[in-house]
């Protein structure tokens, strides 16, 4: 995240910049900051990898009509799958949870993506995409589940969709996704996520200015 908070302005002065830590959008300033150094018609383009964060595009329609209104992204991982800052106060929830002998799901963070990803950098990179392209509701309106459960052998993502109410007394929009993405032991990522990078990497270009998912 560091690279993209640091020189992500000035790289895209002179290229297409690919940000792929996009927990780096958590922090206002560098949000601001990335969108307008790729907002004149003149400048290159700021790509975000989808990743994990399937119908990138859209939530991000849904969000350009004006009626998408809730984006729930939980994030299910076995301990091992964890990867949170030594000291932290989810670190410490975590270690709680193992020195219990907890079983089942444990939810470690439920609440705004703009708090957690700071949390949890390495974890939070699917609910930080969707935040963007979420843009109405941007990363204090997406809620983000962080949940731990021992018992799971893959990542699993689950996506939660709200529209907004058409007419009185009908009911929302709904629309939910999971993805299994299965994972080694220890690993941060799980094993679908090395194609989905290329794949991102090679649709990154060629499309002006602004943000853009690939």
């Amino acid at each position: 995240p560091s690279i993209s908070s640091r020189y992500g302005s000035a790289f895209l002065q002179h290229a297409d910049y690919l940000a792929a830590s996009v927990t780096a959008f958590a922090d206002s300033e560098t949000e601001a900051a990335l969108r307008k150094a790729a907002s004149s018609p003149e400048q290159n383009g700021l790509y975000i990898p989808s990743g994990a964060l399937w119908g990138a595009r859209d939530i991000q329609h849904m969000a350009n009509r004006g009626n998408l209104a809730g984006l729930t992204v939980s994030m299910k991982k076995a301990p091992h799958h964890l990867k949170l800052p030594e000291g932290s106060a989810l670190a410490t929830k975590l270690a709680d949870v193992l020195a219990n002998g907890t079983t089942g799901e444990t939810v470690l963070y439920d609440g705004p993506v703009r708090a957690l990803a700071p949390m949890a950098p390495s974890n939070t990179n699917t609910m930080a995409a969707a935040a963007l392209a979420a843009h109405n509701l941007g990363m204090d309106g997406t809620i983000g589940r962080l949940v731990v459960d021992p018992s799971l052998e893959a990542h699993i993502v689950e996506i939660e969709i709200e529209g907004s109410v058409s007419q009185a007394g009908a009911p929302p929009f709904r629309c939910i996704t999971r993805r299994y993405n299965p994972a080694a032991v220890g690993a941060v990522t799980g094993d679908a996520t090395y194609a989905s990078f290329l794949s991102s990497m090679l649709d990154a270009s060629g499309r002006g200015s602004g943000l853009h998912f690939c």
